[in-house]
């Protein structure tokens, strides 16, 4: 006997190997590769070796029983083929990092289903929600959109499309008790790991001892043992992040992907997979219901909902009839024109702050930049000092007295003088949530500040020790990068305010309009979410722009239409299919030489309904010290595009050119 195994290396296609032993498609060997042993999974036997070739036999078993079941196998045997992306390396994704032979002996137990304990009496399936605490009173739309879930058969898609504060969560929360009662599993996704501490609150007090939580910032460890739980069936309720779409949940009933519309959800390496289109997938495979919640939904999603492949249903009042709080737009033009100078906060900005802080209310302030300035610059010349390994500027951090890159992570002082002219000059240009922070502490001394970015949030405990200290009141303003804008509920902010809110729009993106609009929207909903009405104050130098004024309104309907005139003459998605091949090498010629070598290819493959753009270099050309000159595929035929990545890669693979030299990324959520 043989057997196909996908190596765990960026390679798409499989290796025959002989077989010395009997074992089962999904388990992982130890396979020799080239000149070293390198980890497998098998992904199908033979009887026969393929061709004239000399195969050599599999160095050793490591798992006796496959530790992807049949449904993840599927599901990773999609994502291949449909991202192009190598087996073996989703096969690896699917399973928590570390996990050996030995951890699966000590903690592998006979594989059981929630349903197995709760269908053999009715009187269990009532205890099962006999614990739980008091259900809120629903509001129409809460009950309308609880009705489409728990009357869903089989595999469905819902978009719930909620305004901030109308009550997604408990939602979601009444669907997975209407699943569990009948013995079925939940999986509820969520961006980012600073939501899940609330969400998980949430759920424990509802559903207490038979939720997990699935994220990054867990220790090896506790992933392993979580994982261990929930593949024994000791918990019917998952809580995580990206990665958590592969939970080894049996009898799966209902999927969630919370802020359905998050970047975040798209991973940014190889195996290049968006969790939200394939917890869709995935819930097609389980035939179990799945829902895509939002206040403000992608463009994908909502056009899906549109030409009715996805259920709609949307939420348009707040829990107990709270208004949408008001916005403000201010002109920071008329700003400089009255101070005679760039200045952070607005006059009405700081006014609003002043007025929370002496009613003992709360504000949130949004910047998406962290750091203190966003450059150094040299006035005499003109120079700004640059990373050595990027084409990128680079912020500088004052709590570490560093310039800092954040792509590459290389630090420096900054210098006392200009390198190019000697100057003394120096100007610290723009500013990032450092900044912000220490600028409130020294308008209002008296207030309590705190700031959520990636500078100050590096464990869970981070996330939970500011944000519990924000609910409880510890706090009274609270800055923050963009993982404050959404998902967070804290009834004493009646006041959010947004600065430098017109920076994603330069950036060269056909998205650039609905990250902003999102964000705004997102963050905007942060406010008045408890008994006392709440306000917005966006700054910006572009105030007429419609994704402003849009913004101000939370019409998403709206911006959609607007939106969609765009993205149709210019041939973008939603209305069409998008792939971006990224062509790269550490020297400048080679990736530029590259890059036309594969244009040129797919202009052979130009056609009515396939266009190509670029190659070009990458608006951020250099990265770690690597060249990226990029090209991009439309086309009108989601079948069309793969044929054409098929015809790419077989290419490629003829000319013996890597997967690590030209990367390919469909239906990319970043052209930078």
């Amino acid at each position: 006997m043989y057997a196909d195994v996908a190596v765990c290396l960026p390679l798409t296609r499989t290796f025959a190997y002989r077989l010395n032993e009997p074992v089962q498609i999904g388990c992982r060997v130890l396979v020799p590769f080239r000149k070293r042993e390198v980890e497998g999974f098998v992904v199908g036997l033979r009887g026969e070796p393929p061709g004239d070739i000399e195969v050599h036999s599999i160095g050793s078993i490591i798992d006796r029983t496959p530790l992807v079941r049949p449904e993840i196998f599927e599901l990773c045997r999609w994502i291949s083929e449909y991202y192009v992306s190598p087996p073996g390396e989703v096969l690896k994704s699917a399973l928590p990092p570390g996990i050996s032979a030995k951890h699966v002996e000590r903690g592998l137990k006979p594989a059981t289903t929630f349903e197995n304990k709760t269908s053999g009496d009715k009187r269990d399936s009532e205890n099962v929600v006999a614990g739980f605490s008091p259900r809120p009173v629903l509001t129409e739309d809460q009950i309308a959109g609880c009705t489409a879930i728990q009357s869903a058969h089989g595999f469905h898609t819902i978009l719930l499309h909620g305004i901030t504060g109308s009550g997604k969560t408990e939602i979601y929360m009444q669907a997975a008790e209407h699943f569990l009662a009948a013995g079925k599993t939940s999986l509820i996704l969520v961006p980012e790991i600073g939501l899940t501490p609330q969400l998980t609150s949430r759920f424990a007090e509802r559903f207490p001892g038979r939720t997990a939580v699935l994220h990054s910032s867990l220790t090896r460890r506790q992933r392993i043992d979580e994982w261990l739980r929930i593949y024994n069936g000791a918990v019917p309720i998952v809580i995580g992040t990206r990665s958590a779409v592969f939970a080894p949940l049996q009898n799966l009933g209902l999927i969630v992907v919370d802020e359905e519309h998050e970047t975040s959800y798209k991973q940014e390496e190889v195996p290049r997979y968006s969790a939200r289109d394939t917890a869709v997938m995935r819930g097609k495979l389980a035939e179990a219901a799945v829902v895509l919640g939002s206040a403000t939904p992608s463009m994908e999603s909502f056009r899906n909902a549109e030409s009715k492949k996805y259920e709609y249903v949307a939420l348009t009042t707040r829990v107990e009839d709270r208004p949408l709080p008001g916005v403000e737009i201010v002109n920071m033009r008329d700003e400089y024109a009255a101070e005679g100078r760039q200045v952070v906060f607005s006059r009405r900005l700081l006014q609003a702050v002043a007025e929370r802080l002496e009613r003992r209310e709360q504000t949130m302030i949004l910047l998406n930049r962290r750091g203190y300035a966003a450059f150094l610059l040299c006035r005499h010349c003109g120079f700004n000092f640059q990373c050595n390994s990027c084409s990128v500027a680079m912020p500088y951090h004052r709590a570490i007295d560093k310039l800092l890159c954040h792509y590459c992570g290389f630090a420096r002082r900054p210098p006392k003088r200009c390198s190019e002219c000697d100057s003394e000059y120096i100007h610290y240009v723009g500013e990032g949530t450092e900044r912000l922070e220490a600028e409130l502490k020294t308008l209002f001394p008296e207030a309590r500040v705190g700031r959520i970015d990636r500078d100050t949030m590096r464990h869970l405990r981070d996330y939970e020790r500011v944000l519990g200290g924000f609910a409880s009141g510890d706090l009274d303003v609270l800055v923050g990068t963009q993982m404050i804008a959404k998902g967070h509920d804290f009834p004493r902010v009646t006041l959010v305010g947004v600065i430098g809110a017109d920076t994603a729009l330069s950036l060269p993106d056909f998205r650039a309009a609905e990250r902003t609009f999102q964000l705004l929207t997102q963050v905007a909903g942060r406010s008045g979410r408890g008994d006392q009405p709440g306000e917005v104050v966006i700054q910006s130098y572009f105030p007429d722009h419609y994704t402003f004024q849009l913004a101000c309104s939370q019409r998403f309907e709206d911006f959609y239409a607007r939106e969609s005139r765009y993205r149709k003459a210019m041939f973008y998605p939603p209305f069409t299919a998008l792939a971006g091949i990224m062509v790269m090498d550490r020297d400048g010629g080679r990736a530029a030489k590259l890059a036309r070598q594969v244009g040129e290819f797919l202009d052979t493959l130009r056609s009515n309904s396939i266009r190509v753009l670029g190659p070009a270099p990458a608006p951020l050309e250099r990265i770690k010290q690597v060249h990226r000159h990029q090209l991009l595929i439309k086309s009108s035929s989601r079948g069309m595009l793969h044929r054409v990545l098929e015809r790419l890669q077989d290419h490629l693979e003829e000319r013996k050119i890597g997967p690590t030299r030209v990367i390919v990324d469909v239906d990319p959520v970043s052209l930078l």
